[in-house]
């Protein structure tokens, strides 16, 4: 199985708009592929530009708001590539597309690194960070599961939340849960968050 990087991309569209979006970079050799489902801006932007960014989020929000409508997160210029990158990260590379393997359903961008910088100590993820990318992920494929697998999944990865978020974890837990709860039409009385007394 190749290895997948969860970072927040980035790609720009021929008038200047950003497209901000959390990808799995899979890792093959010394390339990347991104391999986005159609329709998607982003590869409407890749056709036009062909470079990206892809950042490593210190804030588990950009992930959990961006899966769940919220975008209006800050980015700074690439160094050498024409495009942005989010502003609050780890780490990022930017990518100059080299070949595309085109699908009617998902097509491929394989890229070359042409730029990668460090921006903060990296100190650690905490649980609950990991459980909130885990139902970020969860929450983009609503209409692939049954309801009962989504729920048993969102109880499993609260108990991580309940135990380990701070702030930020628990408010970008409170975006995803929002989403789930509206997809699959709960009432009030059955959110998806159990007492922390059970965790």
């Amino acid at each position: 199985m190749p290895l997948i990087l969860e970072t927040i991309v980035t790609t720009q569209g021929q008038d200047g708009s950003l497209h901000l979006v959390p990808f799995g970079l899979i890792a093959e050799g010394d390339h990347c592929v991104l391999a986005p489902f159609r329709p998607s801006p982003t590869i409407a932007n890749l056709e036009t530009n062909p470079h990206f960014a892809a950042a490593a989020p210190s804030d588990m929000r950009v992930i959990a708001g961006c899966v769940t409508g919220r975008r209006d997160w800050a980015t700074v210029p690439c160094a050498r590539i024409p495009g942005r990158r989010l502003a609050e990260a780890y780490g990022h590379r930017e990518f100059a597309v080299v070949a595309v393997e085109d699908d009617p359903v998902r097509p491929r961008f394989r890229a070359r690194i042409v730029h990668e910088a460090a921006h903060r100590p990296f100190t650690g993820y905490n649980r609950a960070q990991a459980a909130v990318l885990e139902a970020a992920i969860l929450s983009t494929r609503l209409d692939r599961l049954p309801p009962d697998k989504v729920l048993s999944e969102m109880r499993y990865l609260h108990i991580a939340v309940s135990k380990t978020a701070g702030p930020a974890e628990r408010e970008a837990w409170s975006w995803i849960e929002e989403k789930v709860a509206a997809a699959l039409h709960l009432a009030a009385a059955d959110r998806l968050l159990v007492d922390d007394t059970e965790a």
